[in-house]
């Protein structure tokens, strides 16, 4: 077992494994509109099409899939940026110019659903999410503050407006919040801090609290961060420099798709959810990726193979999350030893169903240094169907 182990080992440090890029070969972006000013929040809703916004002069519009025409959808839209869906199929907009989100009924009137936050006005609600329980979260940056207008608010948040209309807020600490999106089980929140290209990510309880802020990724390239969605597998799409940065839910580059124009924001659409949308300068996009999960936009995820991903954070002390994903039942075992080979922890073993599992590592007493640890998964179906993989975490103290 020992010299297993010492072989795996220096098989981790001889060898960097990545995780699979989302982007098939020959996959190709495509631009579907042009001509716009300055285009933000797509939302796809099956029997519409795409719906965007073109921020300055104040519309949104809506591209149809069926002739490829691009028409007028709200007019005036009081500057909107982000879009989404409640759970009754209502659009849901953010209007900067009014510094408010608001909600269009079946009826095609515009109701202000939040506005003000202790009596003080919001600076620029920007994005925005409804998770499956019905909350709206949304950002809530001062960078498109209307000219002229002063800024009521000591602090740029990000906010959650529950079912009932209770709003409260959940994070004060960032300068420039801005894209915003949560992971397909829902129990983590990212967001991202525009100017300085960083992603965060917290742990998300009952739809109501969010606690463990920690740095999850910083694009490697100075502009701005911005608009972003999962996918059902938990990987993160970021608009930023160049493109759309593509990130595992270990925090691990995977890919970018690279466009003409800056992007600003993406959604899934087409009735299958895997096309991405793209709005980027006074353009939109697509792209056709790859089959990630037969599973929906929520619930469970279903690998389509076999992987260890890197934990997350790393250096840690004392605690690290550990990730892996099974494409198929198996039994598994997840194992942490020190460099001589010898176990410290046994993290899980047993037999686990198909799935993305997180396990926390509590390093307790243990002294600084490396820690390897072991990932080895059986198909219960299939017995010759095996894997397995070592990584390296580092404690320091």
């Amino acid at each position: 077992m020992v010299i297993r182990i010492v072989v795996l080992l220096i098989l981790a440090w001889t060898h960097i494994a990545f995780c699979q890029s989302p982007i098939p070969s020959g996959a190709k972006l495509e631009r579907i509109a042009n001509g716009f000013k300055f285009v933000e929040g797509p939302v796809w809703k099956d029997g519409t099409g795409l719906l965007f916004s073109d921020i300055h002069p104040g519309i949104i519009y809506q591209w149809s899939a069926l002739d490829s025409q691009v028409t007028i959808y709200l007019k005036p839209s009081d500057s909107s940026n982000g879009l989404t869906f409640d759970l009754q199929g209502n659009l849901i907009l953010t209007q900067m110019r009014l510094r408010r989100i608001a909600r269009q009924e079946s009826n095609g009137a515009i109701t202000p659903l939040a506005a003000t936050y202790n009596g003080k006005r919001f600076n620029s609600p920007n994005d925005i999410v409804v998770t499956s329980k019905g909350s709206i979260y949304f950002t809530d940056p001062d960078f498109n503050t209307p000219a002229g207008e002063p800024k009521e608010l000591s602090f740029k948040g990000v906010f959650r407006l529950s079912p009932s209309g209770t709003l409260q807020v959940m994070d004060s600490t960032f300068d420039k919040p801005n894209g915003i999106c949560f992971s397909p089980d829902e129990k983590r929140l990212y967001v991202n801090e525009s100017p300085q290209y960083k992603i965060y990510v917290w742990d998300v309880d009952h739809d109501s609290t969010i606690s463990n802020k920690r740095l999850f990724y910083t694009i490697p390239m100075s502009g701005y961060a911005d608009g972003m969605k999962v996918d059902p597998a938990g990987n993160v799409y970021c608009t930023g420099p160049s493109g759309v940065w593509i990130v595992s839910p270990a925090g691990t580059y995977l890919d970018k798709i690279t466009t003409p124009e800056t992007p600003t924001n993406c959604a899934w659409g087409d009735e299958d959810r895997k096309t991405l949308y793209i709005t980027a300068g006074t353009g939109v996009y697509r792209i056709r990726l790859a089959p990630v999960t037969d599973a929906g936009e929520r619930g469970v995820v279903f690998p389509h193979e076999y992987e260890l991903c890197a934990n997350y954070p790393n250096p840690f002390n004392p605690t690290t999350t550990l990730r892996y994903g099974l494409s198929e039942r198996s039994r598994v075992r997840l194992t942490v030893y020190n460099t001589l080979g010898q176990e410290i922890s046994q993290i899980s073993d047993g037999i686990e169903d198909a799935g993305c599992y997180e396990r926390v590592f509590d390093a307790g007493t243990l002294a600084s240094g490396f820690y390897p640890y072991c990932f080895e998964a059986v198909s219960v179906v299939d017995p010759s169907r095996r894997f397995a993989d070592v990584k390296v975490m580092l404690l320091l103290h």
